[in-house]
């Protein structure tokens, strides 16, 4: 069984770039044909998909956040992080990595972690 854990800034400036780490326990982000996602929810707002990682390295972004955004790997950590570039009071949210399972349903969540972006 699967367990994710979010870790970064709480609190950045506007025009910084922020990273999200995810750490997976119980499972290989290598394996199992799975793709790990990162999901944000605004205040007020639903769910928003930012992009995967797949179990290969590739990767997949929301086109609206492709020119910002970018996933990166550390399989040694078994962690997969997300840099988000150039940003803006609209990118506070609530931050969720997930796993993507066979059925095509996030199976597996992190906890989430609060970004606000304000000077």
């Amino acid at each position: 069984q699967a367990r994710l854990q979010e870790s970064g800034p709480g609190l950045v400036k506007p025009s910084q770039t922020f990273s999200l780490t995810c750490t997976v326990f119980g499972d290989s982000i290598t394996s199992g044909g799975y793709y790990w996602a990162w999901i944000r929810q605004p205040p007020g707002k639903g769910l928003e998909w930012i992009g995967f990682i797949n179990y290969g390295g590739t990767t997949y972004y929301r086109p609206p956040l492709k020119n910002r955004t970018s996933i990166v790997r550390d399989t040694s950590k078994n962690q997969f992080t997300l840099q988000l570039s150039s940003a803006t009071p609209e990118d506070t949210a609530v931050y969720f990595c997930a796993r993507l399972g066979g059925l095509g349903a996030y199976d597996y969540w992190g906890q989430g972690t609060q970004v606000t972006v304000s000077s």
